[in-house]
């Protein structure tokens, strides 16, 4: 008997505690849902200070795809502009390959507007061609590729972004 009435006692400071605590955030997000769920537009609040330093975005572009180059130039848009909102640097390099070589060839790129108005506008981004795949397209095709004026030759578009990684630049495929 004495067992079950220290559980009950037990019992009893739990529920008293419970009932003096402040609320939980589930009781808080019952009660308030509207601002519970509410989700923060900045999350750069979220993030824990640290000294500023520039930022370093890697884009890659391996597909012919209209839609994926343009959202790889959206992608590189948005992200110099809210840095630019921060009053923080930033470096974006577009690197193509394979088939997203495509991007840059002169006479192919689906792109080729956007990519000189972004490039005027936005020195922050770059665009790197890989050499390997040019070579072969201009095999396969028996013509030299020519690429956009804003392109810059890597000799492997793979091992610039595998590089650009290994110095700490931070990899996106859109």
């Amino acid at each position: 008997m004495t067992r079950h009435r220290k559980m009950d006692g037990a019992a009893a400071t739990i529920a008293a505690l419970l009932l003096a605590a402040p609320p939980s955030e589930a009781q808080v997000s019952k009660k308030q849902p509207a601002q519970a769920t509410k989700l923060k537009a900045d999350t750069k609040t979220n993030l824990p200070q640290t000294a500023k330093r520039a930022h370093r975005l890697i884009l890659q572009v391996n597909s012919s795809e209209p839609a994926m180059m343009n959202l790889a130039l959206n992608n590189a848009s948005n992200v110099v502009q809210y840095y630019r909102d921060l009053g923080e640097k930033v470096s974006i390099e577009v690197v193509t390959f394979g088939p997203g070589l495509h991007m840059l060839r002169e006479d192919t790129s689906p792109v080729k507007a956007r990519i000189e108005t972004l490039a005027l506008s936005s020195p922050e981004i770059s665009f790197k061609a890989c050499g390997n795949t040019r070579e072969n397209m201009s095999k396969a095709e028996s013509k030299e590729i020519p690429l956009v004026s804003r392109a810059n030759i890597v000799k492997s578009g793979v091992v610039r972004v595998m590089e650009l990684q290994e110095h700490g630049w931070t990899y996106v495929k859109p």
